[in-house]
């Protein structure tokens, strides 16, 4: 199947500043895929280039087999939403959505249609005629979603669009977001550093970091598959431990790791599996999270374990009880140890 986008060797320079590296990407008719990474890593900066706000120091953009690396953004057909909004705030929610329409000329009758089906679509209808002032954060959220998809883009492009909200609302407009995407089958990508987000949303994630993408994949792959030291502790909870207790017979050293979820507890201090001790205790409300102090080596090794809530009634949860440790041979997740220092 031929890519929709097809990125090749893209860099962007700022200065002595590199904020993208020789980044390869494909994406794929209808997908939703998530751009992830921590901070200053060079996503948004890759959103910005797709959507033509910056040009690229090197490299070149295409879409459905067409060069647009020197395209303007008025002429890319691509809706954006900021974490900002961006709304204007001396017109009314109708208003903003109708914008766009209004410029390209369209007349007052199908603008009319096309606004009132874009709100349809983000069930505010009842707030057409409100300013952006008189609406909540996930109201100006959505309307900003209208105003870009009324324009019926080829692709939208999403910048940390709920990073301002609370969790709550965020949970819902995340749903909320995927429904109306995979409605619309409109290729979408969105910048996060949130790993839930990209979890719960994506078809695939891109995790980035340090101006490179560094594993693609769908959220299980790269969850239960990362492939370096760094997207196991991004994505998700992990515990690094000492290689010769866990895995007997490793050539050269090696970097271990397992998920907390992935650890067995069981009680009491006699019978095969590595001793530890109860050090803390979280109610997570579906699970706990054990903070464990293995006995095996001098050195007093911590790990995190997550237990679920009913399960946990077969142990005990005190502070300094002990416990028996052990982790399938399968949940075990193997790197270079030259890998972990990067």
């Amino acid at each position: 199947m031929q890519p929709y986008l097809s990125i090749r060797q893209l860099s962007k320079s700022f200065g002595s500043f590199t904020a993208l590296k020789q980044v390869n990407l494909d994406m794929y008719k209808n997908e939703f895929v998530c751009l992830l990474g921590p901070s200053g890593c060079g996503k948004t900066t890759l959103l910005r280039l797709i959507a033509g706000l910056e040009s690229p120091t090197d490299g070149r953009i295409a879409v459905d087999g067409k060069d647009i690396t020197t395209l303007p953004p008025a002429k890319r057909n691509f809706g954006m939403v900021f974490q900002s909004y961006a709304l204007f705030p001396n017109l009314t929610a109708y208003q903003n959505v109708a914008y766009g329409l209004q410029n390209k000329k369209w007349s007052k009758k199908d603008i009319d249609f096309k606004v009132r089906e874009a709100f349809a679509l983000v069930d505010l209808e009842h707030v057409m005629q409100r300013y952006p002032s008189q609406l909540s954060g996930g109201q100006q959220q959505r309307i900003a979603l209208a105003r870009a998809i009324v324009l019926s883009p080829d692709m939208l492009l999403l910048d940390e669009p709920l990073s301002a909200l609370d969790a709550k609302v965020r949970v819902k407009l995340r749903q909320e977001i995927r429904e109306l995407q995979t409605k619309l089958g409109i290729t979408t990508i969105m910048v996060t550093h949130d790993q839930e987000e990209a979890l719960t949303m994506a078809d695939r994630i891109v995790v980035m970091n340090n101006a490179k993408v560094v594993q693609t994949g769908t959220p299980q792959d790269v969850y239960d598959r990362p492939n370096s030291p760094f997207v196991a502790d991004f994505v998700g909870a992990i515990n690094f431990l000492e290689d010769g207790v866990w895995q007997a017979g490793t050539e050269g050293r090696r970097a271990i790791a397992v998920r907390p979820e992935h650890i067995e507890v069981r009680a009491g201090d006699a019978g095969e599996g590595i001793p530890a001790i109860v050090r803390n205790v979280e109610f997570r409300g579906p699970f706990y999270r054990l903070n464990l102090q293995m006995l095996h080596s001098g050195a007093g090794e911590l790990v995190t374990v997550d237990v679920p809530a009913q399960a946990s009634r077969e142990l005990p949860l005190a502070k300094d009880a002990r416990v028996l440790l052990n982790v399938p041979a399968e949940k075990l997740l193997s790197f270079q140890a030259e890998a972990l220092a990067h």
